[in-house]
């Protein structure tokens, strides 16, 4: 056998094992899927949320059951509120005693300022007096040396004078002591007007906790759970109900490797449950683990690399689950197909097939 015979017949082999591996690479994928859609085992999941109290205290009462849908801001259930509201009513009267201590504050600095008025008025007195008896005492003065007035005169108008000083002095005094009686009348008034706020601040913190006693659900979605019942005393943060948003639902499934790097947020993706084989979903990855789940202790070869498995997401249209909303159930079981490949067309198997 010649060199050229030889180079055909292992030409012709490799031909024969390419198109077996790509044989066998069909027959292989699941369910006769293209190259280019791959496939993981995964289950529905909804986004919950706990109804749970602000403040500790007693349920008075639970407005929904298990299974009922409930609309945000629909009120499911009521905390006892006998102690708030009694709280209510003692802050209101601290509300009141101190709007009266602000009109007797108010009432305090306006008897001052009359006071330090009086004040002045005695001053300008004062003054006057200080005025004539300088010039009583100039005169008496005079006279006396020329020797026309007694001593004695003159020792009385000189004493006058000196007292009408004093008295001005203990005059301009009180005024004074007006003026810092004004200044502690209104810092009164300051914290008078502060005891109201104060009291404000309370009842609107009490009817704040009033109002949360009225346990209302954050989104619109269905009861899961009733977690506590009716007569229960929960501590400050404890679960009443458990909620699931069922404008919010996705699946959870994993991707080796090789296929988890070729998707991106927002790839195409179908979805086929168990319990309703016929039905294909539409929905997009909104999420892409860049951590590996299934890790194997030791990743030192391409081969060991391939065995990461990452977590995905594929979360459904908001818009299909309202239209759907009361057929929307968690926990089901099912089979997602993420299409890596945009070139390659869905197979008519996992075209979009919906409910009527």
């Amino acid at each position: 056998m010649n060199a050229t015979k030889r180079r055909w017949i292992l030409r012709i082999a490799v031909l024969g094992a390419a198109a077996a591996g790509a044989a066998g690479w069909w027959v292989l994928t699941p369910e006769g899927l293209p190259v280019g859609i791959a496939r993981g085992n995964g289950r529905v999941e909804a986004v919950e949320i706990d109804v749970s109290t602000k403040t500790a205290g007693r349920i008075s009462e639970i407005l929904v059951n298990e299974g009922d849908f409930v609309t945000v801001g629909q009120v499911v259930a009521r905390m006892d509120t006998a102690v708030l509201e009694a709280q209510l009513r003692e802050a209101q009267a601290q509300l009141q005693r101190a709007a009266i201590g602000v009109q007797t504050a108010n009432s305090q600095v306006t008897q001052r300022e009359a006071e330090k008025v009086a004040a002045e008025a005695v001053v300008a007195q004062r003054d006057a007096q200080v005025t004539a008896a300088y010039r009583r005492l100039a005169r008496t003065e005079e006279l006396a040396s020329r020797g026309n007035a007694p001593l004695q005169t003159l020792d009385d108008d000189r004493a006058s004078y000196e007292g009408a000083r004093a008295a001005l002095s203990a005059a301009r005094a009180q005024v004074a002591a007006g003026d810092a009686a004004i200044s502690s009348a209104r810092s009164q008034v300051v914290s008078a007007q502060a005891a109201v706020e104060a009291a404000h601040a309370t009842i609107q913190r009490i009817q704040a906790d009033i109002d949360d006693s009225a346990l209302k659900s954050p989104r619109a979605g269905r009861v899961q759970f009733r977690v506590a019942q009716p007569g229960e005393v929960l501590a400050a943060g404890g679960r009443v109900l458990n909620l699931v948003d069922l404008t919010d639902v996705y699946m959870t499934f994993f991707l080796p490797t090789v296929d988890a790097g070729r998707i991106a947020l927002g790839t195409e993706v179908r979805l086929v449950l168990d319990a309703a084989p016929q039905y294909v979903f539409p929905a997009r990855v909104s999420l892409v683990s860049d951590v590996a789940q299934f890790t194997p202790r030791m990743v030192e070869t391409a081969e060991e690399r391939l065995k990461l498995m990452f977590r995905v997401r594929a979360r459904v249209s908001p818009d299909l689950l309202h239209e759907y909303v009361t057929q929307v159930k968690t926990g089901l079981p099912g089979m997602a197909y993420v299409r890596v490949d945009e070139r390659v067309e869905w197979p008519a198997n996992l075209q979009v097939r919906l409910p009527r």
